[in-house]
């Protein structure tokens, strides 16, 4: 139950985050791509990746913790993040074969941002 809460929780926040950073699509408009939905998406991964880093280095992140930002609130905030970092575990663990090229700004970014926030972690 504790569990559930945590994750409850956590998206409950990402939501609000999400909803915030989407106003950017009322204010600013670039080849009428969504900048509020494309910079939740590059967060998110960015996040994600720096949370996979620093929980693959120590144990500074419990469990829960994990699962409060992790899965909580990076899932709340952009199902993307989860995507990018299930292919960045996926890479980590060898299955190359198993990770899709996909096309486009978003996942392109997404992907950018996930190694990004990753490569972030190695600074601390």
């Amino acid at each position: 139950m504790k569990q559930l809460i945590l994750v409850g929780l956590g998206g409950f926040i990402g939501s609000i985050a999400r909803f915030m950073v989407q106003k950017l699509n009322l204010h600013w408009h670039f080849l009428s791509i969504p900048i509020g939905t494309f910079t939740v998406n590059i967060l998110g991964s960015l996040i994600i990746g720096f949370l996979i880093g620093i929980s693959s280095k120590s144990d500074i992140l419990s469990p829960n913790l994990r699962l409060f930002l992790m899965v909580g609130f990076c899932g709340g905030f952009t199902t993307f993040s989860s995507f990018t970092g299930e292919n960045l575990t996926l890479m980590q663990n060898g299955q190359f074969s198993t990770v899709i090229l996909y096309t486009g700004l978003s996942i392109f970014f997404g992907f950018l941002a996930v190694f990004l926030g990753f490569q972030t972690s190695n600074l601390l």
